[in-house]
């Protein structure tokens, strides 16, 4: 379960470092070209990827979201949600396009392909993996970004072991790179909003993939401090080599070619399958806000949207980010908001809801151990428990028991179990209870006032055993 919550931060990782972050063009843009002060904005750019990455991955675990559309109409008016909902589907569209153009310009730069040769490449591949089960893709969205961090730190020590700089000079240089806003404090506003736009959709995802909210919330919080690190380590390189790649579409791959062929052709490969990533999590949360469960209806949409992105990625990368991302920035304001809001107004409740799954769980493990067996009472709590909570009650109780099976296969012996239970999933059994009356009055009066609700509620009366 350890494994579990990197497994959700590299794959968070994988999905907001695309074309931008990976190749350093977003930070040349945003950050670099206001001088030295813009690295000092970079750290506060690091310090947001860990406050929201925790927070939505956190939401999307709590809710079990399919899509973003389900976590909006929890924590927004309706309004909001549908202009949260439109915003985010053209900003992911828009995304993706300009990942499958960085994806062109990539192996442009690297090996002299045409520019239409990388794109084309990236939008086949996305097709081909939207043809895979959710855990496969999962691991590959974050199978790149450990080859990432190391060879950023490669580039981060051939820039400054040995070597001096004129940081005056560098700061000059910075400034005549034309800055994608005004000042750097509203590029660090913008660029974030820009990324959490990136992000979020498949941050959702990913966090309802998950049961546990702790292995989520680990998730989401180690993905976030290790983007900012990343990102702040390769600014500094990039400002500290400007003078010889200021003008390249993809500056860091620029700085791995001055240390070796080798090293920028297994970087330019990198970046290309971080650009994919992210591409492919942009069209995938799309296809699944049009899907409606359907993975046949899913895959259809998604290579349509592809293949269109295909075709308006024609209009070139480096342009691309100088336009849209600053506009797309803007609208991701609105975005930042209703997280905060959503994360404050639900935190009490979240935190209800972790010792609720807990508890469910050591329910289920009791079940399912052979030494040991439910009482009445007990059997009467888990599905108190479920009914309660935020989730779909009968998809929430089946992942609850494959959880405690895999516990259970992971675990040798009685005494290995208990050090688990007693380590990940403590309980505190007076404050559980006391919140159990409070939300069973709470989950009444929305079902009152929704009738979907009460259809659902209604449909999980028949489920009375645990399976």
């Amino acid at each position: 379960m350890i494994h579990q919550s990197w497994k959700i931060a590299f794959a968070y990782i994988g999905v907001i470092v695309g074309a931008g972050l990976s190749s350093g063009q977003d930070l040349l843009q945003y950050f670099i070209s206001f001088g030295q002060i813009g690295l000092i904005g970079v750290l506060l750019l690091g310090l947001l990827n860990a406050v929201f990455g925790k927070i939505m991955l956190t939401l999307g675990c709590y809710y079990r979201a399919d899509n973003h559309e389900e976590v909006f109409a929890q924590i927004s008016h309706p309004i909001i949600t549908r202009i949260l909902d439109f915003v985010l589907i053209a900003g992911s569209f828009i995304m993706g396009f300009v990942m499958i153009a960085g994806a062109g310009s990539n192996l442009e730069q690297q090996f002299g392909l045409p520019f239409w040769t990388g794109g084309l490449i990236c939008s086949l591949l996305i097709m081909v993996v939207s043809f895979m089960d959710f855990d496969k893709i999962t691991s590959v969205l974050g199978v790149f970004t450990p080859i990432m961090i190391v060879m950023i730190f490669i580039i981060t020590g051939y820039s400054f072991i040995g070597k001096s700089h004129d940081w005056t000079a560098l700061d000059t240089i910075a400034r005549t790179i034309k800055p994608a806003t005004s000042n750097v404090w509203l590029s660090v506003i913008n660029y974030y909003s820009l990324c959490a736009m990136t992000a979020v959709s498949m941050a959702f995802i990913l966090g309802g993939s998950v049961v546990r909210i702790g292995i989520a919330e680990k998730g989401g919080t180690r993905g976030g401090i290790l983007v900012g690190l990343v990102v702040f380590i390769a600014a500094v390189s990039i400002f500290a080599n400007l003078d010889t790649i200021k003008d390249a579409d993809l500056p860091i791959l620029a700085i791995a070619n001055q240390i070796h062929p080798w090293l920028a052709f297994i970087y330019a490969i990198t970046v290309f399958s971080l650009i994919f990533n992210t591409a492919f999590s942009l069209f995938y949360s799309i296809a699944r806000r049009f899907a409606n469960g359907s993975i046949k209806r899913m895959r259809t949409i998604i290579i349509a949207v592809v293949t269109l992105g295909y075709i308006c990625s024609f209009f070139g990368f480096k342009a691309l980010i100088a336009i849209l991302y600053p506009i797309l920035g803007y609208m991701g304001i609105l975005l930042l908001l209703i997280l905060i809001y959503g994360w404050l107004r639900d935190r009490k409740d979240i935190i209800m809801e972790t010792l609720f799954r807990r508890k469910m769980l050591h329910l289920s493990l009791k079940k399912h151990s052979p030494h040991k067996t439910l009482s009445e009472e007990e059997r009467e709590l888990f599905h108190t428990l479920g009914d309660i909570s935020q989730a779909d009650t009968k998809a929430l109780k089946e992942d609850i028991h494959d959880v405690a099976k895999e516990i259970l296969s992971n675990t040798e012996t009685v005494e290995d179990l208990k050090d688990y239970v007693e380590e990940h999933l403590t309980i505190d059994e007076e404050l559980m209870h006391e919140n159990i009356n409070s939300l069973q009055e709470q989950q009444d009066s929305k079902q009152a006032d929704s009738p979907k609700s009460k259809l659902t509620k209604e449909s999980n009366k028949n489920n009375n055993t645990i399976k």
